[in-house]
């Protein structure tokens, strides 16, 4: 099964984990048909050399640049037209796939061809993947992920692998925090959802990340995408309520506390 993966990368990338995230993607046990690597503006003379090592490693990897740098949202749409098969897998430019990781998600597209979009768990880890702070596990079938999804995002992004139609369906990226609200459109679209039930990525971590993820903008970002759920019929005013009373907690909540919330309540 032919299929292409996406990935977007920016300036103030890593030289070295985008090297570690290409080379987890050129070694998978069934690499891809085609790398569709998208410059979200433009790149320091570091990160084009790592992009020019791998263009000599593969013919597969092809660039499309942006002149400017617009966020991941609108570079990957602007990726999305580029795939040339509906099988797109995502990979983020700072973490790194296990090598059977392709390999076990088309499986999963071959053996239920009525699958749209199939993701797994991933192992967070900081600095060295020896390192895993927690392993962040979500249900397997369609029912459960649908019930699941009422309050939290069903999908592990870095490591989802669609099909296009169903993204572009559903409108495609549009920034929301985390792509919940693409989730949520392609379930309310009737696409068929599935999660492996193993790790298949190391997600890189680390404490800035629970930093940024505090305040009100993100508070009040998860006040609409509330509503918009509710609106979209996902579920009703009373866990609508309960769901903006949770949200706005975790969100103000000293940093860390809010850790605390990530470590022990939302991971396994």
């Amino acid at each position: 099964m032919s299929f292409s993966v996406l990935l977007s990368v920016y300036y103030k990338e890593s030289p070295i984990y985008l090297s570690q995230a290409l080379y987890s993607v050129i070694k998978q046990s069934i690499p891809p048909t085609e790398i569709i690597l998208v410059e979200d503006g433009k790149l320091p003379k570091t990160l084009e050399k790592v992009i020019s090592q791998f263009k000599k490693k593969t013919s597969t990897i092809k660039i499309v640049q942006l002149p400017y740098n617009q966020g991941l949202g609108k570079a990957l749409n602007e990726g999305l037209k580029h795939c040339t098969y509906d099988i797109v897998a995502r990979m983020d430019t700072d973490d790194i796939a296990k090598l059977d990781r392709f390999e076990k998600q088309i499986k999963i597209f071959e053996k239920y061809p009525d699958i749209d979009i199939c993701s797994a768990w991933i192992e967070e880890f900081e600095n060295d993947t020896n390192n895993i702070l927690s392993i962040k596990k979500l249900p397997e079938r369609h029912q459960e992920i649908l019930k699941y999804a009422k309050h939290r995002c069903p999908i592990n992004h870095p490591v989802v692998m669609y099909k296009k139609q169903a993204v572009l369906k559903a409108g495609g990226y549009d920034g929301f925090p985390e792509d919940y609200r693409l989730w949520i459109k392609m379930l309310m679209n009737g696409a068929k959802f599935y999660n492996i039930q193993e790790s298949l990525l190391y997600f890189r971590f680390s404490k800035n990340m629970i930093r940024r993820r505090g305040g009100w903008k993100y508070a009040i970002a998860d006040i609409k995408s509330q509503i918009d759920f509710y609106k979209l019929g996902l579920f009703g005013i009373s866990t609508l309520i309960y769901n903006i009373l949770v949200r706005i907690t975790v969100r103000l909540t000293p940093n860390y506390i809010r850790s605390l919330i990530y470590q022990k309540l939302l991971r396994k």
